[in-house]
């Protein structure tokens, strides 16, 4: 079935309002940088093609916190937003969604039903995942005779000397510094489900505390590593990729230890383009689009199908597939977020976290 068929059935699911509501464009706010290129080549310059309308992009260094306080002030502004899988399920718990009816989803092109296509879990009672990414490490592979190999080497300061880089929150920090410590990843939530699991991974975060610079945008750890700030950092998969790739910086990342998760489109409650929202949510989570963002950045398809399609960089020569977080060689010792975990513990484990961080 064509991209053109589906966006025509997709149109038809939310009525004839959808294309006058829609006339005015479409605001999405993601996460900037690369990533949010890799929408606009992979989603928002097709669909503009197809239907004539435009989508605007808004950033932010997490789109959840704007979205969160746009709603509670009855003043929403956009019409998507991109969001983490833990924030969206929580979010939706609160009344801060749109639901999504799973029927308004094209099929893959074999005619497989969408909620057949997608990976499991992601299609919830609000959200819709477009991608796989996962926070890694990574290194300036000029800064290290010996290059390190696993998630406990981050950790390491007097063999790999030099700063790192971190992400200012609780999330995937603790998972890390407990497969560093040497928990299992299979065993990561169970231990810090126990107040003894989280002392120990703040105890581990504690041995870099004073050599870390604190990070808050994805696009800044591969500038902390061009400019030499730090030698290592945590950074979103395809973060790395990119500058690697398209900047030919001499970055490397090790895949040990990685925490992978879906990313996921929501509707904010109170959108002013409801229907225009959901046919671009329907357009861009379809097989083709997940797969046309896919050569812009590494991060996987959140739809079986699209696997097919993915293929080369838009460099024409880079193979995606190994740098991929779902790849095979890249799961050996990798960790699945646990939304549910995050749902739970969030506002606790970062209150904690701020705190940690504003202790001597």
């Amino acid at each position: 079935m064509s991209i053109k068929r589906l966006i025509v059935l997709s149109t038809a699911l939310v009525g004839l309002n959808a294309y006058a509501a829609s006339a005015e464009g479409v605001t999405v706010m993601s996460w900037g940088g690369a990533y949010s290129n890799s929408q606009i080549e992979g989603y928002n310059k097709p669909y503009t093609a197809e239907t004539g309308i435009p989508v605007t992009m808004v950033d932010a260094d997490n789109p959840a916190t704007p979205v969160k306080a746009m709603v509670e002030a009855g003043n929403v502004t956009i019409d998507v937003a991109d969001v983490e899988y833990a924030d969206a399920v929580r979010m939706c718990d609160e009344g801060l969604l749109e639901t999504i009816d799973p029927a308004m989803l094209p099929a893959a092109p074999d005619g497989t039903p969408a909620t057949d296509d997608f990976l499991p879990g992601a299609i919830t009672d609000c959200g819709v995942a477009n991608i796989v990414f996962s926070t890694v490490f990574a290194f300036d592979s000029t800064k290290f005779p010996t290059a390190p190999t696993s998630i406990a080497d981050f950790f390491d300061t007097t063999k790999f000397p030099g700063k790192r880089g971190m992400r200012k929150g609780a999330k995937a920090n603790l998972e890390m510094a407990l497969m560093a410590d040497g928990v299992p990843a299979s065993e990561v939530y169970a231990t810090l489900d126990t107040p003894e699991g989280v002392d120990r991974a703040f105890a581990k975060l504690d041995t870099i505390k004073a050599d870390t610079i604190w990070w808050e945008a994805g696009a800044q750890p591969p500038q902390l590593l061009a400019d030499g700030e730090v030698a290592m950092t945590t950074a979103y998969n395809g973060r790395i990729f990119a500058a690697a790739v398209t900047e030919g910086k001499p970055f490397q990342v090790v895949w040990d230890g990685q925490v992978y998760e879906y990313d996921m489109f929501v509707i904010p409650k109170g959108t002013p383009n409801l229907d225009a929202a959901k046919a671009y949510v329907a357009y861009a989570t379809g097989t083709k689009p997940l797969a046309e963002q896919a050569k812009w950045i590494s991060y996987g398809p959140a739809r079986k199908s699209s696997g097919q399609f993915v293929g080369l960089f838009n460099d024409g020569k880079t193979e995606m597939a190994p740098h991929m977080p779902t790849a095979e060689a890249n799961l050996k010792n990798a960790l699945a977020s646990s939304y549910e975990f995050w749902v739970d513990h969030d506002s606790e484990l970062n209150e904690r976290f701020n705190s940690w961080l504003a202790a001597n």
